[in-house]
């Protein structure tokens, strides 16, 4: 899968922090947490390294490309995933937005969309 991507030297939760601000400096919120480690932890009890999803969403894109296709909705939130490789490294993807809203309908909103995602990570460089 296509996806913009940084690997940084912090910790997960400073990471965190840092990605959730960098985010909103670009006018996404986020809509829903996933702590995938500790589900499966507690469902599983299998231990992995602490992974976990972030379902963000910027409301002005997102109702320009429900306008374009209700289609897209089946691929709303757009996941920002925060994977944790050691205790002071993190690895933060996101989905390629035009994997998310693909073909010339949205080109101009997977443009904006992909300058928005991509500057929040260059931030956090």
């Amino acid at each position: 899968m296509d996806q913009l991507t940084v690997t940084l030297n912090r910790p997960m939760d400073d990471v965190e922090t840092a990605v959730r601000s960098a985010l909103a400096d670009q006018g996404f919120g986020i809509l829903a947490e996933i702590d995938v480690a500790e589900i499966l932890s507690t469902k599983l009890g299998v231990q992995r390294a602490p992974l976990k999803i972030l379902g963000a969403c910027n409301p002005v894109l997102v109702n320009q490309a429900l306008d374009v296709s209700l289609d897209v909705a089946l691929s709303l939130p757009c996941n920002v995933v925060l994977h944790a490789l050691d205790a002071t490294t993190t690895t933060v993807t996101i989905a390629d937005p035009a994997v998310i809203m693909p073909g010339e309908s949205f080109r101009e909103l997977v443009e904006d969309a992909r300058q928005r995602l991509g500057a929040a990570l260059s931030s956090l460089l």
